[in-house]
């Protein structure tokens, strides 16, 4: 849940590690640290804070043609200069970044360092006295390099500079994500491919357990053994643009109002040129033969599922679980007899589902990756994989990505039906082409959406969310998304559910939002609302035209039902920026929490 740029090349590295981890700030901002090497030695500058604070402090004088850099999110210590990386071997000589968890770093430490005077916190620095120890032994950098990563056991990525060797970058990698970039004269390492777009989009992927010499003019990947690998690189397809906020105000903002522009671009991907739903057969196939899916996921994505489960049940009549991947990697369920494990992961890095995955791969079961990455750790290691195209999403609170899983699920679920010869009652890319229409009209009523959360939000502390069927599925994650980025400690519930103990907590003037776009329990959960207000609640009711009443707060374009969950969470993702807003919060980078969760 980290950040890491590496440069060897021919020109000044500064700027491109900086702007490097400007754009992987969305990774982790609560420390940072740039060293460059040139023949003066090696310059270390380490911050507690983001990115703009480390710009300050860096010298502009010293110029230096090799590098790396680290934005981090705190594992192991607390933010501060101390437990920020680059960290350094007691010689000097080795300085290195890392993401990940090293498990078995407290092992090391007492069976080989019990004589070495450590500096921070971190299970990182760990490492590099290591190396520097085994130096000692081999007399070969690459050598203790290697040494010390077969020792290793957990996740890591790792880029590392001997200050005697202005000639190579080392770098290893193991769950957790790592590319090097090809240039001409130069090569880049970066933990993702939009952190060095700006000087090439040619990249190398780096597997499990491999072990890279990044040289200005060569890249050499080898495995733990020091078989070298050949692998042919791939052009990173991510327009530059997609990664700037442009008039926006925040990332978040744009990144909701690009939802029908994503959910439109889905459609014009999943078809072909007869308008006929365009799947892999492969995939339609193992939809087919199994007799469950167990959908893994976590957060946002979890919430996903949820809907994606209503989806595959009602429409592909196939049984459907949902779980909780940290949950779900060590207190398996008893399993049917042909599952089909599905992933949900914008990053396609969840370490929580990775886990997961390489469990079930084992026990030999087949596996589809839903993600936004189609080169990333789930998508590489699955079966199959369904691609997002929402394009990069940079704010931490996911908003794009959460309605183009949802429009996949909807798009696999289809498929599967018509595979098995199942009518349905509607055209689904007809309706998903609605709900486009729809999301742009919703992205256009802001102003609404800001005076709601001056009427109803302005000075909660806490706040509620109910909902039935569908609409409880939103709740959880219109609840996830207002204390993700405001603070305000908010909760999803069924609507039936208040009343078996949460209904206690309801005191005057809580907020509670209710969403009312199902028809079958239309009236029940009209009925839960005034329960909460006869105990005091602020309560709105955000409804679906056609069903709606004239003491709604906010009336939602029709859609299909089934669809709803599409359109009724814009609303809550405006009702939880203008909250943050209000309150002066960071809304691209809420505190405590990391974009691309790599780390169990």
């Amino acid at each position: 849940m980290c950040g890491i740029v590496g440069y060897i090349g021919q020109n000044d590295t500064k700027e491109v590690l900086l702007n490097g981890l400007e754009k992987l700030e969305y990774r982790g901002y609560d420390s940072a640290g740039i060293a460059m090497l040139n023949d003066n030695g090696l310059n270390l500058f380490k911050v507690k804070g983001r990115i703009a604070a480390l710009r300050g402090y860096v010298n502009n004088t010293i110029y230096a043609t090799m590098g790396i850099g680290h934005t981090r999110w705190a594992t192991h210590g607390v933010p501060s200069e101390e437990n920020a990386h680059p960290h350094q071997s007691a010689s000097g000589r080795f300085t290195l970044v890392h993401n990940g968890v090293i498990e078995n770093y407290q092992d090391l430490k007492k069976e080989h360092l019990s004589d070495t005077a450590f500096v921070s916190e971190t299970d990182t620095e760990v490492i590099v006295h290591l190396i520097d120890k085994l130096y000692g032994k081999y007399e070969n950098t690459a050598e203790a390099f290697r040494q010390v990563i077969s020792l290793l056991k957990g996740s890591y990525a790792i880029a590392m500079i001997d200050s005697e060797d202005q000639d190579n970058l080392y770098v290893a990698k193991n769950k957790s994500p790592l590319l090097v970039g090809l240039g001409e004269g130069f090569n880049v390492v970066a933990s993702d491919a939009m952190a060095t777009l700006k000087v090439t989009d040619q990249y190398l992927e780096i597997y499990d357990q491999e072990i890279v010499i990044v040289n200005r003019s060569f890249v050499e990947v080898q495995r733990l053994d020091g078989t070298v690998v050949d692998r042919k690189p791939y052009t990173a397809k991510i327009d530059a643009s997609d990664i700037e906020k442009g008039t926006y105000p925040h990332f978040m903002l744009k990144e909701i109002d690009e939802q029908p522009f994503v959910t439109r671009k889905i459609i014009k991907e999943y078809q072909n040129e007869n308008n006929e739903l365009k799947l892999d057969n492969d995939i339609r196939e193992a939809m087919k033969a199994a007799d469950r899916i167990y959908i893994i996921a976590c957060g946002t994505s979890y919430h996903a599922g949820l809907v994606g489960k209503e989806f595959i049940e009602k429409l592909a009549n196939i049984a459907a679980e949902v779980h909780v991947a940290s949950e779900f990697s060590y207190n398996m369920p008893l399993l049917s007899e042909k599952p089909l494990f599905v992933f949900i992961s914008q990053s396609g890095e969840t370490a929580d589902s990775r886990s997961v995955l390489v469990k079930i791969k084992e026990m030999g079961y087949p596996a589809l990756t839903i993600t936004n990455v189609p080169g990333s750790t789930l998508s590489r290691e699955a079966d199959y994989t369904l691609n997002l195209y929402a394009g990069p999403e940079i704010a931490v609170a996911s908003t794009k990505a959460y309605t183009a899983q949802i429009a996949v699920l909807v798009i696999l679920a289809v498929d599967t039906a018509q595979a098995k010869g199942l009518k349905l009652d509607f055209d689904p890319m007809q309706e998903l082409a609605i709900v486009a229409n729809a999301m742009e009209i919703l992205t256009d009523q802001k102003e609404a959406m800001e005076e709601l959360v001056t009427n109803y939000l302005q000075a909660a502390r806490n706040a509620f969310f109910i909902g039935r069927s569908a609409d409880y599925h939103v709740c959880m994650e219109g609840a996830l998304k207002l204390k993700e980025i405001s603070y305000i400690q908010a909760e999803g519930f069924a609507g039936g559910e208040l009343k078996h103990g949460t209904i206690a907590l309801i005191e005057e003037g809580t907020p509670v939002i209710a969403l009312a776009t199902q028809a079958d329990v239309n009236y029940a959960i009209r009925g839960n609302v005034q329960e909460v207000i006869a105990r005091g609640a602020n309560a709105m009711i955000i409804s679906m035209k056609g069903m709606e009443q004239d003491t709604d707060a906010f009336v939602l374009p029709h859609v299909h039902e089934l669809l709803t969950p599409l359109v009724s969470v814009v609303p809550l993702q405006l009702l939880a920026y203008y909250a943050a807003l209000h309150r002066g919060c960071d809304i691209d980078k809420p505190r405590n929490l990391a974009k691309s969760v790599t780390v169990e």
